[in-house]
């Protein structure tokens, strides 16, 4: 339903409204699959809603060459870098001329630069080889590092059982919405997004120095991004001290600082005008951004509307920066949660933003606790005083192998705790009666 109310809504001759209205049947005709199918999120209905609303307009807005406009402002952005040794132009006129992204962001252009104006070398591919490869990333470190006790064939099969769910959940996460439609018309957002999944997945994992390379790397590509560096080192300090969220504080400023650092020291007129001034509204040049959220009606409405929503941006950012300090968050999914009202709050007071940036609080919000379950990250549990670790893995591993269902451990267990406590002991008769010894 969503995507046809983009596609009838959307101007025509848009990328928009060609997305709508493909999207639609396919998303239809994963619903009618659905239906049938005895099994809630089956792989097939998800399937067949990744080609409907994802694949196939991708392909044929690509073949027909067009693209949001996100994607020429990327592949000149390349060329810039090139030419000038910096991915912004000095003196911005025309919307188009603007480049709000830091300077990762020119990397995605390369590839046209290198092959011309060809269908597949555009910026749009590489956004979605990008967003690909950082989910399956995330899917592969939270399945195959977990520790599993029911030996080498049985763990291989747990690892596999989590690989296939971790294979469907990330095909509900590109046939979501908010996600397809930045993929298909070429949104900057998805791979930004997907790094910071990645970056997540390495948190619940406890390396600290991976989930900081990688949130360095996001952060070199948008703005979005940063607010992302305290919420993951915060959740680090509670769970692994304060040499692993030191760790990946250094991890994250580094690639963050090898590529901004150089672009402003190049011309920082041209980088304070494109990356500072021009998303937040504050340049002589209207962002095209715009949408009717509570940022914007404050500029119409307030005068020195913009001083207000720049005022309000910064309050909220430094009550989530207290509320990290003063609760900060214990699990990966309480920090995504932080990191998504963080990010809310900036996206509804911006004077100059998009409803299509709901992909940031949308995929925080579901993502990180679907693969809370699927990683099996528990608490370690202690073992009660009346019965040592080394009887707890030995005796209860051998009841338990056969039948490894709780009701039937503890039933099997019973008689030895009892045992181990009284020192009394049982001999089998002939009859098979049990008699103390």
């Amino acid at each position: 339903m969503s995507a046809l109310v983009v596609g009838l809504a959307s101007p025509d001759h848009t990328s928009q409204k060609v997305w709508g209205l493909v999207g639609a049947v396919g998303y239809t005709c994963a619903a009618l699959i659905a239906a049938r199918s005895p099994t809630a999120w089956a792989r097939t209905p998800a399937v067949v809603a990744v080609t409907g609303a994802a694949a196939v307009p991708l392909l044929y807005l690509s073949l027909i060459g067009r693209a949001q406009m996100e994607v020429g402002v990327v592949e000149r952005a390349a060329e810039l870098l090139f030419s000038t040794g910096t991915p912004y132009s000095p003196t911005p006129q025309a919307v188009r001329d603007f480049n709000p992204y830091l300077p990762g962001m020119a990397l995605f252009g390369i590839p046209a630069l290198l092959f011309g104006d060809t269908p597949f070398a555009g910026a749009r591919v590489w956004f979605l080889v990008a967003f690909l490869a950082a989910v399956a990333g995330a899917v592969r470190v939270l399945t195959g590092g977990g520790s599993l006790p029911a030996g080498r064939s049985g763990a291989a099969h747990l690892a596999t059982t989590g690989a296939g769910a971790g294979l469907t959940g990330a095909l509900w996460l590109v046939a979501c919405p908010v996600v397809a439609l930045p993929l298909s018309i070429g949104g900057v957002d998805p791979p930004v997004i997907g790094l910071l999944c990645l970056a997540l997945a390495f948190t619940q994992r406890g390396r600290a120095g991976r989930a900081g390379l990688v949130v360095g790397v996001a952060a070199a590509l948008k703005w979005t991004a940063w607010p992302a560096i305290p919420v993951i080192v915060a959740v680090l300090a509670v769970r692994g001290g304060r040499r692993a969220a030191l760790r990946c504080a250094a991890a994250a400023i580094g690639p963050a600082a090898l590529t901004i650092v150089p672009a402003v020291l190049i011309d920082t007129g041209a980088f304070y005008q494109n990356v500072v001034l021009y998303p937040l509204g504050l340049g002589p040049t209207a962002s095209s951004a715009q949408s009717p959220l509570l940022g914007h009606l404050i500029v119409l409405l307030l005068p020195h509307g913009k001083a207000v929503t720049t005022a309000l941006i910064a309050l909220s950012a430094l009550g989530v920066g207290v509320s990290l300090l003063v609760r900060p968050p214990r699990s990966t999914v309480a920090a995504a949660d932080r990191l998504a009202l963080g990010l809310l709050l900036a996206i509804a007071l911006s004077p100059a933003t998009r409803v299509g940036y709901a992909v940031y609080p949308v995929v925080l919000v579901v993502w990180p606790r679907f693969t809370a379950r699927l990683s099996g990250d528990r608490p370690a549990t202690t073992h009660p005083a009346s019965e040592p670790p080394h009887h707890h893995r030995t005796v209860t591993s051998r009841l338990c192998i056969a039948n490894p269902s709780p009701a039937a451990c503890d039933a099997r267990r019973r008689p030895h705790r009892e045992r181990h406590r009284t020192g009394t002991r049982h001999s089998v008769g002939a009859d098979g009666s049990r008699r103390a010894g």
